[in-house]
Order: C-alpha cells, then sequence, then structure tokens
C-alpha cells in the first residue's frame, strides 16, 4: 500500500492510498511542511508564566547560600594565611595549588551572589509588590540583610592583594554599608516607636542578621583605619543585640511565631557573638578580654543547640533553603576559632579551632551536594517565608 502523508499546520494526517503500485520498487512520494511561524501565544504565555512564577518564588532567603560560600572562602583565606602559625600545617602544601583553590571558591561564591542578586533585582522591577510584602513579614525583613554581608564578605574574601586603604575598597564599603545603615534607621526604628512592629511583636532568631549586618561593617571600617566610623557601627549593632538577646531569650515573642521549617536559623544566636569578637578584635588590634568573652558565648551557644538534635527533627523531613542556615554560623564560629587559637596557644585552643573548621567544611559540602540534589524543589511553594505573599496572584494575572 502506498501512503501519502498530508500535513495541515501542525497535524499530519495519514491517508492510504487505494491503488496498487505496478512497482513495488517505487518509493512512495512524501510532502513535508515544515512550520516556520513564531511562537504561538500559547508558549509566549506558558515563557511568561514560568518567568514570573520563579520570580514570585524567589526571596532574600536564599541569599543564605551567598552567606555561606562567602563566608567559607574567608575562612579558607584565613587558615591558608602564610602569618597564621596556628596552620601551618597547611603551609607545606605548594602555593601553587591552594592559590588556585582560593580562586576558584571566590569565584564560585561570586557567581552564585551575582546570580542571586540580579534574580532579586528583576523581583524588584517586575513584582515590586512581593518585595514590600516581604518588608513587611518579619522573617524575611531580615534577610535584606543578606546580600550586603555577602558583598562585605566576598570584598575581603578577594584571594589577590589589595589594601584596605586602596580607593576602590573605600569605595565598595560604602556602596555595600550605606543600605545596611538605611535598613538600620527603618528596622531599628520600628522597634521603639508605637506601633505593631514593635520587637517583642516581631522578634526572632533572624533578627540577628540587622546585628550581624553592622558588624560585619564595623571590621571592614577598622581594617581601613576608620575608627570612628567601625566604633559607631559596633556600638549600634552590639545595643540592639543586648536588647534583641533579652527578648528572645526571655521568649516574649512566642515559640509560634516561627515555622518549624525554619528552626535552623536558630543557629544566628552563635552568630552574632562570634561576628562581635571578630570585629573587636580587628578595632583594638589583638584579640583581648572582650574578644574571648563573646567567643566563649559563641561557642556556649553554639554547644546548647547541638545538644538538642530534636529541635531540628521536623525541619529536616523536607529538604529546604533553610538548611544552608545550618553553614555560616559554624564558619563564623571557626573564624572566631582561629583568631582564638592565635593568641591562646595550646592544644586545647588547636583542637577547637580544628574541629570547627572540619565541621565547616563537612556541612558546606553536604549542603551543596543536597542542593543539587534536590535542585528541582529548590523553589519551593511551602516556602514559609512566602506566607505573605501569596503565589495565587501570580495565577490571577495570566
Amino acid at each position: 500500500m502506498l501512503m501519502r502523508i498530508t500535513p495541515i499546520l501542525d497535524e499530519i494526517i495519514v491517508t492510504p492510498n487505494t491503488h496498487e503500485s505496478e512497482n513495488q520498487n517505487t518509493i512512495p512520494d512524501i510532502d513535508i511542511a515544515i512550520d516556520d511561524s513564531p511562537l504561538s501565544s500559547s508558549e509566549n504565555h506558558s515563557l511568561r508564566f514560568l518567568v514570573f512564577s520563579m520570580l514570585t518564588r524567589i526571596h532574600a532567603g536564599y541569599f543564605r547560600i551567598s552567606l555561606s560560600l562567602c563566608w567559607e572562602t574567608l575562612l579558607w583565606k584565613t587558615l591558608l594565611d602564610p602569618n597564621n602559625n596556628e596552620t601551618k600545617f597547611l603551609h607545606r602544601v605548594p602555593q601553587i595549588i591552594y592559590r588556585p583553590i582560593l580562586i576558584f571558591l571566590w569565584s564560585f561564591a561570586l557567581l552564585i551572589l551575582v546570580l542571586l542578586s540580579l534574580l532579586y533585582l528583576l523581583k524588584c522591577v517586575f513584582r515590586f509588590n512581593l518585595v514590600k510584602r516581604e518588608f513587611l513579614h518579619h522573617v524575611g525583613v531580615n534577610y535584606l540583610f543578606a546580600p550586603w554581608i555577602s558583598w562585605l564578605i566576598l570584598l575581603e574574601s578577594y584571594p589577590f592583594i589589595i589594601a584596605p586603604k586602596h580607593a576602590v575598597y573605600k569605595a565598595l564599603w560604602w556602596v555595600f554599608a550605606v543600605p545596611v545603615l538605611i535598613l538600620d534607621v527603618k528596622i531599628y526604628g520600628q522597634w521603639f516607636t508605637k506601633g505593631k512592629r514593635f520587637l517583642t511583636a516581631v522578634a526572632n532568631p533572624t533578627s540577628h542578621l540587622s546585628v550581624i549586618g553592622n558588624l560585619v561593617g564595623a571590621r571592614a571600617a577598622a581594617k581601613m583605619g576608620w575608627q570612628e566610623v567601625s566604633v559607631c557601627l559596633f556600638s549600634l549593632g552590639m545595643v540592639h543585640y543586648l536588647v534583641l538577646f533579652v527578648t528572645l531569650y526571655q521568649r516574649l515573642s512566642g515559640s509560634d511565631r516561627l515555622p518549624a521549617m525554619l528552626r535552623p536559623v536558630f543557629f544566628l544566636f552563635s552568630a552574632a557573638p562570634s561576628m562581635a569578637s571578630l570585629a573587636w578584635a580587628s578595632i583594638t588590634g589583638t584579640f583581648d578580654t572582650a574578644s574571648k568573652m563573646f567567643f566563649y558565648l559563641s561557642l556556649f551557644l553554639f554547644t546548647s543547640l547541638v545538644c538538642r538534635p530534636s529541635l531540628f527533627k521536623k525541619s529536616m523531613r523536607k529538604f529546604n533553603v533553610a538548611w544552608w542556615a545550618y553553614s555560616y554560623p559554624v564558619t563564623l564560629l571557626a573564624l572566631a576559632s582561629t583568631r582564638y587559637a592565635k593568641e591562646v596557644k595550646g592544644k586545647v585552643p588547636h583542637t577547637i579551632m580544628l574541629t570547627l573548621s572540619s565541621l565547616s567544611v563537612l556541612v558546606i559540602i553536604a549542603l551543596l551536594l543536597s542542593t543539587a540534589l534536590y535542585s528541582k524543589i529548590l523553589l519551593r511553594d511551602d516556602d514559609p517565608s512566602l506566607k505573605h505573599s501569596c503565589l495565587s496572584e501570580t495565577h490571577s494575572e495570566y
């Protein structure tokens, strides 16, 4: 039987030929029509829906990833520092090997941070209503500090030699530090003024990010020689940290304000004093008694959380970007331990430094593998940070 193919638009209709061919070797005629018309309206509709759906689901909480990568890069830069006698066993590795590793880590952190920044910038342009809702969310607003903290840490962990007093370094510090100060004025002002957003109503562990932002800026300012600026930022951060710590310690805000899925952010309790010890050491030029006190407090809080694994049982049932909150507090504590081991000689400080540094590396490797394995559910519909950013709005617009 001879078959003739007649295409009609996107469909192919096959009709049998009722006449037999006398020559059995005759090749049947086939007419093929290729539709080279542009994408149909339905395909454009689907693509537009996909893009806007992604911009709806992404939020500032995804900067947890960049925070972890930037802090980890700074940790490796500190460990590989030739002037650090506590890590001299790492200096036996040829420079031709560890220098590319450090460059790779910094470049990878830069790539992720740029990608997240561009996506969030697009969200600000096309989905600004959701950004405003995120600003009103008691958890989401604190992660608006995260991109600026990441940029400041990435600037400090630059793998090549750049003097902190260089004009470019100072200019970039202003670019990344000014948004932190603007958020300070807005958020801290709400804490002590009348209204529904006073501290006892909105306080949660992610509020420590506002404190960490000030302390990171203070440390960078101290390295540039801006003593007064660094002391100003340090005092601003620590005064609010004391108020926040007491509020959270007394559970005045209620434990039900933080969903179980976000419980990994409890490790931010140890991140703030760790950063305070590093910032004060940079201001004074030595890891003195005050820095040690902050380090001891951080180590105690971290140990207290590690000894309570049942607290994080529900949050570990399903992968979520909140898991990245396990990483950077550990890395911050490891960074503080390197300064502590450098100041206090002995086997115990050295063991603490090696343990925390190894734990930091293991945690971030596990998170990278988990993120790659569960990449299909990285942008979730049931993310608690989207509680006030209704996904249904996306469907109503299309």
